[in-house]
């Protein structure tokens, strides 16, 4: 018996291996082609490009004076200049530049997770529509055959002519009801296809054997502030605003400059120049400014951060509980379809003894129907809830 669980537990277990690389395969060709993820990363690819800016050594001066003949005993001067701002000013400003590209590169993470949770909300509702399709298809072929049966049984004159009727009705019904479901494949295709930047009616596969995956609150919940990729570009935008705050600060102290001149004479001796210079910040207003700046940057960037936080957890509780209302109701819709099929067994065996209450077996049959899609529907609800529980927890930073 044991033997026999094990080997259960693995083909569950290989199923929903199976669903996984199907969806995560998608999720690397939307990562590869969708157009807003690429434009999220040229952003942290252009930040980047910032830090060179700012950590290197403002241009020497090169400058070059010529006298007009006999006014001064020397005919030409050249000299050159370089500027060197206070110390550790060049690695503050490396250090903002870097701290806000890695913020940028948060960013990114938190759309590209954002994407695959849009991804999975696209294909979902696919998977939907063929589970769908195949229970009005099967609803369709047992109504044909108690067509047939109660219009044998008619012929015989052991049923009215009605029950014949009331069957065709239902059977209408269905046919239109598949009709309408083939239609809406389409716009489903294209909405899905679009996120993978591809042409809207190419195929999509889809993994016919989805299971519900149980999980544990607690496990989840503890990635929620921990690994979230919004949180983490906050934090290093505080960071950034404490290193523009140094820098501002060491802006506002003198710079040393430090140069060569060289003189060309008349008399053919000529001369060379050390120079040396020192700026005079005596207009500190730009400069209190700037400090100020990266102050309310800091203060701004910790606000929202809590309010992040905050709204990362309400929508945790309530995707969470969104989560255990479909389990509910999929346990609730397994149990219905299981006892309304025994009814429906009980019943039908009955009609085809006495060929009576024909109508009761085709309204149990509905009720079947509706169960059944119920269960489907609830199956993807879970699982587009899920989606979103991956998105607000982080599931796939560093993937």
């Amino acid at each position: 018996m044991k033997f026999i669980i094990n080997i259960i537990f693995l083909i569950i277990l290989g199923v929903t291996t199976v669903q996984a690389q199907t969806l995560e395969e998608y999720f690397r060709i939307a990562a590869e082609n969708n157009l807003g993820l690429q434009s999220k990363y040229k952003e942290f690819e252009a930040a980047l490009q910032k830090i060179p800016q700012v950590n290197s050594l403002p241009d020497p001066t090169f400058s070059f004076s010529y006298n007009i003949p006999k006014m001064m005993s020397q005919s030409a001067e050249f000299s050159l200049m370089q500027t060197f701002p206070w110390f550790g000013t060049l690695k503050a400003q490396g250090d903002a530049a870097a701290l806000m590209a890695e913020a940028q590169y948060q960013s990114f993470l938190d759309v590209r997770n954002q994407l695959y949770y849009e991804v999975s909300a696209a294909y979902y509702p696919l998977y939907e529509l063929n589970r769908l399709r195949l229970i009005e298809q099967k609803n369709i072929n047992i109504l044909e055959s108690y067509k047939s049966i109660a219009n044998s049984k008619f012929k015989n004159g052991l049923a009215p002519m009605v029950d014949v009727l009331r069957v065709d009705i239902m059977l209408k019904d269905a046919v239109t009801n598949l009709s309408i479901l083939e239609k809406k494949e389409r716009p489903l295709l294209t909405n899905f296809n679009k996120l993978l930047n591809r042409d809207a009616t190419e195929m999509v596969r889809i993994d016919s054997t989805q299971t519900v995956e149980f999980l544990q609150e607690n496990f989840i919940r503890d990635s929620l502030i921990i690994n979230n990729p919004m949180l983490h570009a906050l934090d290093l935008k505080i960071k950034a605003s404490e290193a523009n705050e140094i820098a501002a600060q060491k802006q506002g102290l003198p710079k040393l400059g430090v140069g060569l001149g060289y003189a060309l004479m008349e008399s053919g001796k000529n001369i060379v120049m050390p120079m040396v210079s020192i700026s005079i910040p005596i207009f500190r207003k730009k400069y209190n400014a700037a400090k100020k700046e990266a102050q309310l940057m800091k203060e701004s960037y910790a606000l929202q951060k809590n309010e992040t936080a905050n709204l990362l957890i309400s929508n945790y509780e309530m995707t969470w509980f969104e989560i255990e209302q479909q389990r509910e109701l999929i346990d609730l819709y397994e149990q219905q379809t299981q006892q309304t099929n025994q009814s429906l067994n009980l019943l039908f065996s009955a009609y085809s003894n006495s060929g009576k209450d024909f109508e009761e077996v085709l309204r149990m049959q509905q009720q079947l129907l509706k169960y059944e899609k119920m269960k489907a529907t609830a199956e993807v609800e879970y699982q587009t809830a899920l989606a979103k529980l991956n998105y607000i927890t982080a599931k796939h930073i560093g993937k």
